[in-house]
């Protein structure tokens, strides 16, 4: 028999897609025969504070909302002895669902795997501590990620080409410093610095298509100076198809620490949501959190 789940729901995920899933998710643990209780959140704090109690009273935590809230409960989860996380996707990106084989568009599915599903360990990311799961990431980035975040719900998943987009348009090149693994510090003048545990990020740009969420490590990407034309038409194009590391000004290397600074400030977000400030250092977390995914064939 399954143990208890405790449904974290965020109201205002995905443009308040959460909300609309959640009759549908309560339909199909019902028809599951699933024990649940759904606990809506008013922050990413409080979520992380029902998902402590979750783990105390021995439940299943699970995400009704997209990446953040994953990001910030399996954060709370973390080193917890028998904490198991639950994902269902109701966000905007989705992309841990979306690199785990969580369906993204089936929640009847989504709940069965919280059933008849089986257990994974995940890598966290951390910024100066900070959890995250998928991408943190800087530059560029920072200033697509202000724009998603303020940009009207309607968008849906189409926000994030709507950000890049704006901040294209307005972007000067950056002057990172980066020192890796205690090596020699190396200098990258562009676009952005991201470090992966996950593969991919903003609705399914895979700017990391050789990371892995359990093997200890972080990639390292980083994007040198190019001009906008060819961000445009080379750089968004190669994301999404996930062959970015075709292109000469992408730079990859796996890492366990790094340091990151710049020439000027940026705020570094992670699964959507600001996490830190630069000068920051970002760190792994190995097998940090259980995770619930689909049983393979």
């Amino acid at each position: 028999m399954s143990r208890p789940v405790r449904l974290i729901v965020n109201p205002s995920s995905g443009g308040g897609r959460a909300l609309q899933e959640l009759p549908k998710a309560e339909a199909a643990l019902a028809r599951l025969g699933v024990t649940y209780a759904v606990h809506p959140t008013t922050d990413l704090e409080h979520g992380r504070e029902l998902a402590r109690a979750g783990v105390d009273n021995g439940e299943l935590v699970t995400t009704l909302s997209g990446d953040g809230l994953v990001g910030a409960v399996a954060g709370a989860m973390a080193g917890r002895p028998g904490a198991v996380l639950g994902i269902l996707p109701a966000g905007r990106g989705n992309d841990l669902a979306r690199v785990l084989g969580i369906p993204r568009d089936d929640i009847d599915a989504a709940c069965a795997i919280l059933r008849d599903g089986t257990e994974r360990a995940l890598d966290l990311g951390r910024v100066d501590g900070a959890p995250y799961v998928g991408i943190a990431s800087l530059g560029f980035d920072s200033e697509a990620n202000r724009i998603a975040n303020e940009a009207p719900s309607w968008l849906g998943p189409m926000v994030y080409a709507y950000a890049a987009l704006r901040a294209i348009a307005a972007w000067e090149p950056a002057t990172f410093t980066i020192r890796a693994d205690g090596g020699p510090e190396r200098v990258v003048r562009g676009w952005s610095v991201g470090l992966c545990n996950n593969k991919a990020y903003g609705g399914g740009m895979y700017v990391a298509p050789d990371a892995e969420l359990d093997d200890g490590l972080l990639d390292l990407v980083s994007c040198a100076d190019m001009p906008k034309r060819r961000f445009i038409t080379k750089m968004l194009p190669a994301a999404f198809k996930g062959r970015t590391g075709e292109l000469a000004e992408v730079t990859t290397q796996r890492v366990r620490e790094a340091h990151i600074s710049a020439d000027r400030p940026f705020v570094v977000y992670a699964d959507g949501d600001p996490i830190g400030a630069l000068p920051a250092t970002f760190t792994v977390d190995p097998a940090a959190v259980r995770v619930m995914v689909p049983r393979t064939p």
